[in-house]
């Protein structure tokens, strides 16, 4: 007897309601298994299985790595582990972060469609950003079922409206809805349309993005050669950044195992540029401070000459630190000539 599909759900901001209306739908005797990842603060407590446990009548637990994955239960990823799926199994692991979170919907949905095809129900909910549109793609492309919670349903449409963009997405309703639908759907152990067959190039590719996510090593496994180089870096790392085309998406993975979505790799760029800033800000601002201070004890000392020519400098800084202040006040994405002075 073939195995029953396994339902995956994904959700960050926003997420926890949306998955107590979900888990409150699911009947006793549901026949699947459920996996779980919200993101959250990789060292906080997680209360989620309780909170979920409570709102249903299935068991909602954060499981051990290679624990049977068994019908009718709720898995929920521990904080700073990737919940995945292996065979019949539960992996919890620590490999590297995707899309800045530890765990991630994207590595959970992947390890899914690798393990269980055409068997897979993938869920975004609430979220922000995009993390889940890639793994949704991929339980897509293996021949599996794509359910996103309407975006005008959900706290932060961000998650959602980016699935819808990226995937061929089956059933697009309410959170309090969806509970009953996955239950129609495991229970006809049905899902639309056969597996699609991949080429041996695209399965490798996922075989390999599951070893990563499992803690295997990307250069080791030879995610180089899978992929094509970019001209960016690793915002982690600092390594240089592979390219891979999913559909009308491009996303990004470092060969020490980092990923990142174009929207990912452009807010982690984003809040780089404005550290930076502020800590040349900090440094300029400390500098006036310092030649004002030799300004005054050069002052002192009866050498007009080199007090003058210290506190020129010193408003030299101060300019240019006051035009470094507004740039750091313009919102995210601003041109330099909208706050630098033009020619003349």
């Amino acid at each position: 007897m073939s195995q029953p599909p396994v339902v995956v759900v994904g959700a960050s901001a926003g997420g926890v309601e949306p998955l107590k209306r979900l888990v409150a739908a699911l009947p006793p005797e549901f026949p699947g298994s459920v996996f779980v990842v919200l993101h959250v603060p990789p060292y906080s407590r997680s209360h989620l299985p309780h909170i979920l446990s409570r709102a249903g009548t299935l068991p909602a637990v954060h499981p051990e790595d290679g624990e049977p994955a068994l019908p009718g239960r709720i898995y929920v990823a521990p904080p700073d582990h990737h919940l995945l799926i292996e065979e019949d199994r539960v992996g919890v692991k620590n490999g590297p972060k995707e899309n800045r979170f530890r765990p991630s919907v994207d590595a959970l949905f992947r390890s899914a469609a690798y393990t269980r095809g055409a068997g897979v129900i993938g869920v975004v909910l609430s979220g922000v950003l995009d993390d889940g549109a890639s793994g949704l793609w991929t339980v897509k492309r293996r021949g599996g079922v794509a359910v996103v919670q309407d975006p005008a349903d959900a706290e932060f449409g961000s998650m959602p409206l980016s699935a819808l963009e990226q995937v061929d997405v089956d059933h697009i309703l309410p959170a309090a809805d969806i509970g009953a639908l996955l239950a129609r759907l495991v229970g006809e152990r049905a899902a639309p349309g056969a597996e699609v067959p991949m080429s041996e190039d695209e399965q490798r590719r996922l075989e390999v993005e599951v070893k990563i996510a499992s803690g295997g090593h990307a250069l080791e496994l030879g995610w180089t050669e899978l992929a094509q180089p970019s001209p960016f870096s690793c915002p982690e790392c600092h390594g240089v950044l592979f390219t891979v085309q999913e559909g009308p998406a491009a996303r990004f993975r470092c060969h020490t195992g980092h990923a990142y979505t174009m929207e990912a790799l452009l807010t982690e760029v984003s809040e780089t540029i404005e550290e930076k800033l502020y800590q040349t800000l900090r440094a300029m601002e400390e500098g006036v401070l310092l030649l004002r201070r030799m300004e005054q004890r050069a002052a002192q000392s009866g050498d007009p000459g080199n007090a003058a020519r210290l506190l020129d400098k010193a408003r030299q800084v101060e300019r240019q630190s006051q035009l470094l202040q507004r740039l750091t006040q313009q919102d995210a994405g601003a041109r330099l000539d909208d706050v630098l002075p033009g020619p003349g």
